[in-house]
């Protein structure tokens, strides 16, 4: 074991060979200078884990060598040694960082005592430093691992959700798609529109799950080939709050849950479950909007052909302010056609687009 180095620091030579001698014979390694200017020079180059330090000394004294140790080595303990006289003064030291203070002429008894129990303070200090050193470390490798855990969990639900679009498409077949390309168009305008990106997650399965609701309408209705009477339109319309109730009761879907009984509010207020009006309708219901109505116009239908991009655009831009927010048109009217078309033709996981910056 290294032994512990101790540097003393007095104008008297003969009490820094006393000090040394007593010292070196209990085991600790020392190092003695006439002053504290040679102190501080010594200690610029050189490492100790104690000072031991006279009060009165030319050039450089035991208070001003002890305020430039508190500044530059926090780290080891010191201790002044004074005249009976000068009590009031140590203690003043202590007050300012000393760690304690020794009497002369001083019995070698309190001397090794009260080393002894500077360098131990000097390791519990160092010891609980390390120990915070480490917790903080260990901290950030649990933290780490949790995040690590909670991606995957997140991947996973996100590829629930996905298996549960499939289930969708597969219902309602003549929309097959829509869910991933409404997800991409919608984060595609959040990201524009530069949306909190803590928010994008839950925007983003709000858009692909806007139509879960449909799994609990009828065959019938769903897929009637004709126009739906009154009664059938009022069942249809009721997707809304049953995606919401499906929904709601998820934790980590809570928030989607809003943006899904909300898609189909108008901006005027016309829109239903609520008729929400403005920028009482949830945001990511408002840009969904733009983009459901984008996507039902540039892909095809069992009764028509896709419609050019430049005539979605022009039908969206005319809806401004009525069906849809004008912020969110006018950001949706500056990204290029061309993304548009390449998001159209070739979405893989849209909740991917999410976490991408």
């Amino acid at each position: 074991m290294a032994q512990d180095h101790i540097l003393i620091v007095d104008d008297e030579e003969a009490i820094r060979e006393v000090v040394a001698t007593l010292l070196e014979a209990q085991g600790y390694r020392c190092t003695a200078v006439a002053n504290g200017r040679e102190a501080v020079e010594y200690l610029q180059s050189n490492s100790v884990e104690l000072v031991l330090s006279d009060m009165i000394m030319p050039e450089m004294g035991g208070m001003q060598l002890l305020a430039w140790l508190r500044t530059h080595h926090k780290d080891f303990p010191v201790i002044m040694v004074t005249a009976m006289h000068d009590v009031s003064t140590a203690l003043e030291a202590i007050r300012r960082g000393a760690y304690d203070y020794i009497l002369k002429p001083f019995e070698k008894d309190r001397l090794f005592t009260s080393v002894r129990r500077a360098l131990e303070h000097r390791r519990l200090v160092e010891e609980n430093r390390n120990y915070q050193r480490n917790l903080e470390k260990l901290v950030e490798q649990r933290t780490a691992q949790l995040q690590h855990a909670l991606s995957q969990l997140e991947k996973s639900y996100d590829e629930t959700l996905e298996a549960l679009g499939g289930a969708l498409d597969l219902k309602d077949a003549e929309t097959e798609g829509h869910c991933k390309r409404v997800t991409a168009f919608t984060i595609a305008i959040a990201k524009a529109m530069k949306v909190d990106p803590a928010l994008l997650p839950q925007i983003s399965r709000a858009a692909f799950l806007h139509d879960i609701g449909k799994m609990a309408i009828p065959d019938r209705i769903l897929r009637k080939p004709g126009p739906l009477t009154v009664e059938e339109k009022g069942v249809m319309r009721t997707h809304c709050e049953i995606g919401y109730n499906m929904l709601v009761r998820i934790p980590f879907l809570r928030e989607a849950a809003e943006i899904v009984l909300a898609h189909q509010e108008f901006y005027d207020g016309s829109g239903y479950p609520r008729g929400l009006a403005g920028e009482g309708i949830p945001l990511g219901a408002r840009i969904f909007a733009v983009a459901d109505a984008l996507d039902a116009m540039i892909s095809d239908r069992p009764y028509r052909k896709a419609l050019p991009i430049e005539h979605a655009r022009a039908e969206i831009q005319r809806c401004s302010g009525t069906q849809f927010d004008p912020k969110a048109v006018e950001v949706f009217l500056s990204i290029p056609e061309s993304l548009w078309m390449e998001l159209h033709e070739s979405i893989d996981t849209p909740f991917r687009l999410a976490l991408q910056d």
